[in-house]
């Protein structure tokens, strides 16, 4: 009941004059990408296509971050049979269903693979032992193969874990639920293995020399973690709308705003960890990877990361009340946006800008356009599907509703029929 008067004295928000606002954005994000384009070619840096390949891999990275967070969100949620995250379990589906117009993001990424990864030039591989111990998964045929089984398997998962969600919603058959958990028995591995494969063939590629047995739990730590923050935005955006106003309740908030909290110091620690171990090593083929990355504007930008990604988010998310408050969770929100897109600006940008951090306008352009055709897919498919599970068995107990078992029926009525 107290969840419910709250929500009642929540103002509510209207939607419906924003509805075109993503393609708005998109359409607005190509012009910026044609103009960054134009300036570059015109530029004396000459980096031209070179400046739009990687100011696409940085957006490409940013948002498969939501959309591996999304599909992890509901593999967790079949593996541990939660009950909290019932009524924002059709959310972290929908995020995931991104898999498919990832696809279609990734090509560009196929297209100027020889213009990104510096090994695709290598004339002998032979010669290059850090290259030739990599074969053959670093290999032009490797490569797409790999692309393409990362791509295939998450849209396999996401359309399952989807397809059988959407079907209880008819039937409110247990075996949905039976299907969906077998799914995610099997998909939890599957995850963990295409998501390093994923990350390492995309984004640690680009330093094909370096080593590092950590970098696709760090990746994952942190894409887990703008994943929470994006779900906590949505679900309390549609809670003011009316949708989730009576189920997203205090219980829903606290758990997300806690799993934030907890993955602030997961990837803290993960982060630390790879830093710690290569420093300790002081390996030459390990180490020029950080020694790049200590260069001008770069060495700043490590240092924020380490306050901006953890310090500050970790000492706000401290209090148990502040987990609650939309006022101050929004900002907290947009904070661990900018902090991802730092932190993957901090793997990536730095092959070819040594010393300097300045996002370019391509960089601005491929966020928009990128951002603003996922956010339209994302929204077509939440308005084309109820927006929570309509008739999963554990509804009723996230609910906190009694169902008084037939058994108990029976005895009360002296064991008739």
């Amino acid at each position: 009941m107290a969840a419910h008067s709250s929500s009642e004295s929540e103002p509510k928000l209207d939607l419906s004059k924003y509805r075109n606002l993503p393609l708005q954005v998109a359409g607005a994000g190509a012009v910026l990408l044609v103009l960054g384009v134009a300036i570059s070619f015109m530029s004396k840096s000459g980096l031209g296509i070179k400046q739009f390949a990687f100011s696409w891999l940085l957006a490409f990275m940013f948002y498969l971050s939501i959309m591996l967070g999304g599909l992890f969100l509901t593999i967790l949620h079949h593996l541990f049979d939660a009950s909290w995250s019932v009524p924002i379990r059709r959310i972290t589906e929908h995020l995931a269903n991104l898999s498919k117009p990832m696809v279609v993001l990734w090509l560009p990424i196929g297209f100027l693979a020889t213009t990104l990864y510096a090994w695709m030039n290598v004339a002998d591989p032979e010669a290059d032992h850090a290259l030739f111990s990599k074969q053959p998964l670093f290999t032009k045929e490797g490569f797409y193969i790999t692309s393409a089984v990362c791509l295939g398997l998450w849209i396999l998962f996401s359309h399952k874990l989807r397809h059988y969600s959407l079907k209880q919603d008819q039937d409110g058959s247990f075996e949905c639920t039976r299907k969906m958990r077998q799914w995610a028995c099997v998909g939890i591995l599957v995850f963990a293995v295409t998501l390093t494969f994923g990350c390492f063939m995309w984004m640690k590629a680009l330093e094909y020399q370096w080593f590092s047995t950590m970098f696709g739990v760090y990746y994952f730590a942190g894409s887990v973690w703008l994943t929470i923050a994006t779900v906590y935005l949505i679900t309390l955006a549609l809670k003011r709308t009316g949708p989730l106003k009576d189920l997203a309740g205090t219980k829903q908030f606290y758990f997300l705003g806690s799993l934030l909290f907890a993955f602030t110091v997961f990837y803290s620690y993960i982060h630390f960890s790879q830093y710690f171990i290569i420093w300790n090593g002081n390996m030459p083929e390990e180490t020029f990877f950080y020694l790049r990355r200590e260069q001008g504007m770069w060495y700043e930008t490590g240092i924020a990361i380490i306050f901006g990604h953890f310090f500050i988010p970790f000492l706000a998310l401290l209090r148990i009340d502040v987990k609650l408050k939309a006022w101050f969770m929004i900002p907290v929100i947009a904070w661990a946006w900018l902090m991802h897109y730092v932190d993957l600006s901090f793997n990536i940008m730095p092959m070819i800008h040594p010393t300097v951090f300045v996002p370019h306008l391509t960089d601005i352009g491929a966020m928009l356009l990128m951002g603003g055709f996922l956010a339209s897919r994302f929204l077509k498919d939440l308005n084309s599907h109820p927006i929570f599970p309509q008739k999963d068995p554990r509804m009723t107990e996230t609910l906190g509703v009694y169902v008084q078992p037939l058994s108990e029926v029976k005895a009360a009525h002296g064991g008739a029929k």
